[in-house]
């Protein structure tokens, strides 16, 4: 069977096609289209959906097809190829094995940073092949094939290994001595002096922010990193112990790409969100939007949906009309007023 991979951006809404597979974007979960970026989504990942209900492949693709195209967002991140591959395994064996739900399993906790913080980040697949996206320095089209066949030559050792037995959490042990993954483990380990310095650049901050599960909120520190050089900052930083006032790793992360992209998140084990942020940030992006004669239809992403829960809001895809001091302004308001509403 050949396979084409194409690629469209983040939230764009798919309806079903023929001898198509649609993947980890579209906004619906029905057979041909699997993503989980909607409210009406289970609090799974688009692999872990693929393995629970794979139905949504089998029966779109009841029979072999000869030119199959899959479509995913645009930079395929660690969900993006694991629900590719486990899609082209379910075709070739037309049944949810339980080496399929292991990758499953290990997908939706990459996806929702909830890998256990005392295993090596070095040692953790998912790690590991964001050391080796980092390394694809490329034009954007030629780095969306080249992700998706690094992540399916990864995902595919990574099966091969859970068939025998073998913990796939902690990778080190299986991946020692192949030499692009020995390379993409002290990549990561050189990492972590880039985030050091993106900390000491860093503003520390203090937030309140509302629990996720009860009424009230949760003092947590932050940090506001302005073109972080470090690729595993969010994991370095939920991590650091040692250097967040309160001890208990810095929850929260804004990172600012040159003005031309916000990212927002908080730590899942935190048990915050910043749910109401994102409806702030869109009134503010909407009202200077307005002003400066730019599409208004364009959003901020609130993480709306049950996986995420309201714990990540990225800026819209066209560049935000918001600059660095009313996205920090926005954020400092709305922890006042989560600290005011108790």
């Amino acid at each position: 069977m050949e396979v084409i991979f194409q690629f469209a951006p983040y939230g764009q809404e798919f309806d079903p096609r023929p001898e198509t597979l649609v993947l980890d974007v579209g906004l619906k979960t029905v057979p041909g289209v699997i993503d989980h970026h909607h409210p009406e989504a289970e609090p799974e990942c688009a692999a872990s959906l693929v393995v629970k209900h794979p139905e949504l492949v089998l029966d779109h693709l009841p029979e072999p097809v000869e030119k199959l195209t899959i479509i995913t967002h645009r930079w395929p991140d660690f969900d993006a190829v694991s629900a590719i591959f486990l899609s082209l395994k379910l075709l070739e064996i037309r049944k949810a094995e339980e080496s399929l739900k292991i990758i499953a399993d290990y997908a939706r906790m990459a996806d929702s940073a909830t890998i256990p913080k005392n295993v090596e980040l070095s040692s953790t697949p998912y790690a590991l092949l964001r050391a080796l996206y980092a390394g694809l320095q490329k034009p954007e089209e030629e780095a969306n094939q080249e992700r998706i066949q690094e992540g399916l030559r990864l995902l595919k050792l990574l099966y091969e290994q859970v068939r025998l037995g073998r913990d796939i959490v902690d990778s080190r042990q299986i991946l020692q001595g192949i030499d692009r993954y020995e390379k993409a483990m002290h990549r990561v380990e050189d990492d972590y002096f880039g985030y050091l310095e993106d900390l000491e650049k860093a503003e520390k901050v203090q937030l309140n922010l509302p629990l996720s599960r009860e009424s009230g909120n949760r003092l947590v520190d932050g940090l506001i990193v302005l073109n972080p050089k470090s690729f595993l900052l969010k994991e370095w930083a939920r991590r650091d112990v040692f250097n967040s006032p309160l001890g208990r790793g810095f929850s929260f992360l804004l990172s600012n790409f040159g003005n031309r992209r916000f990212i927002i998140g908080v730590d899942p084990e935190a048990g915050v969100n910043l749910r109401g942020l994102g409806g702030l940030l869109n009134q503010l992006e909407k009202e200077k939007r307005e002003k400066l004669g730019r599409p208004v239809s364009e959003r901020w992403y609130e993480g709306d949906c049950p996986f995420f829960d309201y714990r990540i809001l990225d800026s819209p895809q066209d560049g935000p009309a918001l600059n660095h001091r009313e996205v920090r302004e926005a954020l400092f308001e709305f922890s006042r007023q989560v600290k005011t509403q108790g």
